[in-house]
């Protein structure tokens, strides 16, 4: 039991499972998942459903975080992104054209995918902090989604790209499915490959790992690249949902939220080790607790207090600094070695 207690998940895993517990009680047939018209209904699809763009952004941001690095710029992202592919798609004559509506998105994630190596080449590059270098475009971004809504709130009216946010695929609604396939991929190329290692490697000391022969720098950019690009398909869902974009409001503060869902994923923002389980865990709390929040009526004007003071003990919970404060734990003592000279006897 001590082992389970001490593992990096089990914190994350009670938080939500007492959340859930918690809208069981507050809400009737919250567990139950139904069956209409070949498509999956039920509270729990929908705090996976609604999670998902926060679960894409908080993947990138993990990545990013294991490099030692931090992004502010992918809530800009998301809004730059939504915001182009809804302009592109607003001026295609036929708005229920597959391949306009796939030439809008391809170029939705190729300027994403532009930012985030921007990004990169500021921090590896130009030698900038990160947390200054992804100011930068968190600040120009939105005014560049501004300037590409011109202000407004650009609606469109497209079934093939309502798909992708607020569609459904094989039962189930078509942001999980694509949130699936995104961390599949990932950890494939992070746990079954040496990806993972070398970014683990970057994070714990880059110019141990530059001296070993890794190339930082450009796995900087690349992770600040992939980065991006989650944010962008999280902008695409964003929008997608609601068939609009709004530069002002699209992804407003979700780099909060997905640096939360890191470390309440048990990731060091000092970088290193990381964990995408944990992240995804970190997120569907602070969508379960969003959900809660409006179950059992916390007044709107304290959500923000109520949201923080949860997160708060949750991040105080798993700190072993803390817990050893509090509950007089005591590290335990590692076993004494013998000396060079002292024999060892071994009995049977």
């Amino acid at each position: 039991m001590n082992a389970v207690a001490r593992h990096r998940l089990f914190w994350p895993a009670v938080t939500l499972a007492g959340l859930l517990l918690l809208n069981l009680v507050f809400t009737d047939h919250f567990f139950s998942v139904q069956m209409k018209d070949g498509h999956l209904y039920g509270s729990l699809v929908d705090i996976v459903r609604f999670g998902a763009p926060l679960i894409l952004v908080a993947t990138g941001m993990t990545l990013v975080i294991a490099t030692g690095g931090i992004d502010l710029s992918v809530g800009s992202v998301v809004a730059i992104s939504g915001a182009l592919a809804c302009l592109r798609i607003s001026e295609l004559g036929d708005q229920g054209s597959v391949g306009g509506v796939l030439a809008a998105v391809g170029v939705a994630l190729a300027l994403s995918l532009a930012l985030g190596a921007w990004n990169g080449f500021l921090v590896a590059g130009a030698g900038i902090q990160p947390i200054i270098a992804t100011l930068i475009l968190m600040v120009a971004g939105r005014g560049l989604a501004q300037l590409v809504t011109d202000g407004q709130i650009i609606t469109v009216n497209s079934a093939p790209y309502k798909l992708i946010g607020g569609g459904y695929w094989l039962t189930l609604p078509f942001g999980i499915v694509v949130v699936a396939a995104v961390l599949a991929l990932t950890v494939f190329l992070t746990r079954r490959l040496a990806l993972g290692l070398l970014i683990e490697s970057v994070g714990g000391n880059a110019e141990a790992s530059r001296l070993a022969g890794v190339r930082a720098r450009g796995l900087i950019v690349t992770v600040y690249a992939f980065c991006a690009l989650c944010a962008g398909v999280a902008g695409l869902m964003i929008s997608s949902n609601v068939s609009s974009a709004d530069g002002n409001n699209a992804g407003l503060w979700i780099e909060l939220d997905a640096i939360l869902a890191v470390v309440i994923g048990g990731t060091s923002l000092a970088g290193g080790r990381f964990s995408l389980g944990g992240t995804v865990l970190g997120a569907l709390i602070i969508q379960t607790l969003t959900t809660t929040i409006y179950s059992i009526g916390v007044p709107p004007e304290t959500t923000l207090l109520f949201k923080a003071l949860v997160v708060t003990l949750v991040c105080l919970v798993q700190s072993p600094a803390f817990g050893r404060k509090a509950f007089h734990r005591r590290a335990r003592p590692a076993s004494p070695r013998p000396a060079p000279d002292e024999k060892v006897k071994v009995t049977a």
